[in-house]
């Protein structure tokens, strides 16, 4: 081994990116250092003499101590100056071993009273200002510490059910913890001081038990990336347009659920033609305009039992709604059908229209009127058309969640049945045949458009029959897929199809009506490649939505029976997979596996309660009566 040379001897002991190691030789012209867990081959530039030693051993320096010094006569001597650190350590501690240099300089670096940047450089003498602001700090810090050293025992007690945190006092330490239970976070101090997992579900259930939340708070929408208001981007007002079809002497109706607020579809007859009206706020919600961009990030409106966190600005319903104004703008599909009851022609054309707004139920009673018959007739035969064409019809139960204030100001939870309604099938088929209609206007015009799809599920021959065969069937569906290029919706039946209904409500049907609009006022359209990046991050962002609206949904179905211990209901067995069981709670819209004691039959019936109900998980469990 070659020596050193005098400027950094055998056995010096040397700062290594402000570590502690010894120089052990030298290889060409990089020095051979050990440091505690390591050896490298280093510079004479990346490192810096703290004693030339000889320090034989790296522990022997790691592990000196030096007696206190008085640092702050020190400072007064070298007021004046910017001593060495030579000079420093011979004032401070006399002369001292090699071993000991590694203690000296972390001494000088740890007082208040002196900037230290290295061995070799000039050490300042702080004011006594500068000195009283760091150790204040330091104070600070070191209280800070301890406090959230006790928080964290109180976490551990509030878990284990013994109390400990402490409101208000204790809120400034939850706020992390809070935005991990949001989603805005994947980290949290407060759970890793007490020792715990940093996921959103131990954050949700401690800011449960602590009462830092209630009960009710749903935080499953900012989990997904939605928020609970709507768009407060500004949809411009539409002016009137001279092209548009005065339709306003036919009296078409907009029918929907008796909850619905934002009514974007109408449907009438004139002739052998059926007119499919939606509302139109492609017209001023132009491609990239900001109210777009900002709808496109939502993806679709976001309906949980709270309220709807619309896609659009509340406005947009203002301009754009159907019914909720004496005359309407929209965008209107007029469709002629041959003697089978396919879609013959289509005709695209911006309208003014009145409006008369049904519920469901009163559509239902008034079928028989001169202005719904004909629908009524279509929807039946448009029915006939699909399944023979091999639609699957799917008919399971389904509830309404909506939450109110009840008179004490809490959230209370109402969870109704939603009712077989003839006039909801039939405005179905309406939209049905609209999205069909639009697709094949956008395929005959070489109009770049989103198509919808699916493959065709794989039924069994011996399908159950009642609830039990409904849900098999609902297992056998094949996921949709969006795209550019036409292909058979087989699970409807329909051999193009498109959704283009619900353009306040869904931004693919946005795209679609830009599209549209485009191509009917001679202007072009979004290219294939421009469309479908579009269409992609749109439906990403539905599929958030949907998956927020399925986990607000069970959040306060759990909330309800948390609240409701006494709840009983009945369940029905609809799938038996070995021991375990599928049943179906109907009531609550809910279902769940189970190994269930007697061996009983698909689609029987049994009594169940709910247990093992836990928010924050969003576990649940329906066990027999009797159980």
């Amino acid at each position: 081994m070659v020596q050193c040379p005098m400027s950094f001897k055998e056995f010096s002991l040397v700062l290594f990116k402000l570590r502690p190691a010894v120089v052990t030789g030298r290889d060409g012209d990089k020095y051979e250092i050990t440091l505690a867990d390591d050896k490298k081959k280093v510079r004479d530039k990346d490192i810096v003499l703290l004693h030339e030693g000889p320090v034989k051993n790296l522990s022997s320096a790691l592990t000196a101590r030096l007696p206190d010094a008085d640092m702050g006569e020190a400072a007064e001597f070298f007021s004046a100056e910017s001593p060495l650190f030579a000079e420093l350590t011979e004032l401070l501690w006399g002369a001292i071993a090699p071993e000991s240099a590694w203690a000296a300089w972390q001494a000088i670096c740890a007082s208040p009273l002196f900037e230290a940047t290295a061995p070799d450089a000039p050490i300042r003498v702080r004011t006594a200002e500068e000195a009283e602001a760091i150790i204040r700090k330091a104070e600070a810090k070191e209280s800070e510490a301890a406090e959230r050293e006790a928080f964290a025992g109180r976490i551990r007690a509030t878990l284990a059910g013994k109390g400990g945190i402490e409101l208000p006092g204790d809120a400034k330490f939850l706020q992390d913890a809070e935005a991990l239970a949001l989603g805005n976070t994947d980290k949290s101090r407060a759970l890793r001081d007490a020792g715990l997992a940093e996921t959103a579900e131990m954050a949700h259930k401690l800011l449960l038990l602590c009462g830092y939340w209630p009960l009710e708070r749903n935080p499953w929408p900012s989990r997904r990336n939605h928020s609970l208001a709507s768009s407060t981007v500004e949809v411009p007002r539409p002016a009137d347009e001279a092209d548009a079809v005065d339709l306003t002497h036919l009296e078409s109706f907009a029918i929907d659920n008796a909850w619905s607020t934002d009514p974007d579809d109408a449907v009438c007859v004139e002739g052998n033609a059926l007119w499919v009206h939606i509302a139109d706020p492609a017209a001023t919600v132009t491609p990239d305009s900001p109210a777009d961009l900002d709808a496109r990030g939502r993806g679709a409106t976001l309906y949980v039992p709270e309220g709807a966190a619309r896609m659009l600005d509340d406005r947009a319903l203002e301009w754009y709604a159907l019914g909720l104004t004496p005359v309407s703008r929209a965008l209107s599909f007029r469709l002629t059908f041959t003697e089978t009851g396919a879609v013959d022609t289509v005709e695209v054309k911006k309208t003014r229209i009145r409006v008369t707004r049904l519920t469901y139920a009163e559509a239902t009673a008034r079928q028989e009127e001169s202005g719904l018959a004909p629908l009524f007739a279509i929807a039946r035969r448009n029915i006939a058309r699909r399944e023979a064409a091999g639609a699957v019809s799917i008919e399971l139960p389904e509830v309404h969640l909506s939450v109110t204030k009840g008179a004490d100001g809490t959230a209370e939870v109402i969870i109704e049945p939603v009712k077989d309604e003839i006039a909801a099938d039939m405005v179905r088929e309406m939209m049905l045949l609209a999205g069909e209609a639009a697709a094949r206007f956008a395929f005959k015009n070489a109009i770049p458009f989103q198509y919808v799809s699916q493959e065709k599920p794989d039924i069994p021959k011996d399908l159950p029959e009642g609830l039990a065969g409904e849900y098999r069937k609902r297992r056998a569906m094949k996921s949709r897929k969006v795209g550019t290029i036409p292909s058979d919706h087989a699970g409807l039946g329909i051999g193009m199809y498109s959704q283009v209904t619900s353009p306040l409500r869904r931004y693919g049907d946005l795209i679609a009506h830009q599209q549209l609009r485009a191509f009917i006022e001679g202007r072009k359209p979004m290219d294939d490649d421009e469309l479908l990046l579009k269409v992609a991050a749109a439906d990403g962002a539905a599929r958030e939505c949907t998956l927020a609206e399925r986990s607000s949904n069970l959040h306060w179905v759990l909330v309800f029976l948390s609240r409701n211990p006494q709840w009983r209901g009945k369940a029905v067995v609809v799938e038996k997979n070995g021991p375990m069981s599928t049943l179906l709670v109907p009531e609550l819209g809910q279902e769940s596996k189970i190994a269930l004691k007697d061996d009983l039959p698909l689609n029987a019936e049994i009594t169940v309660r709910a247990g093992n109900i836990d928010i924050p998980t969003q576990r649940l469990a329906f066990i027999p009566e009797g159980e």
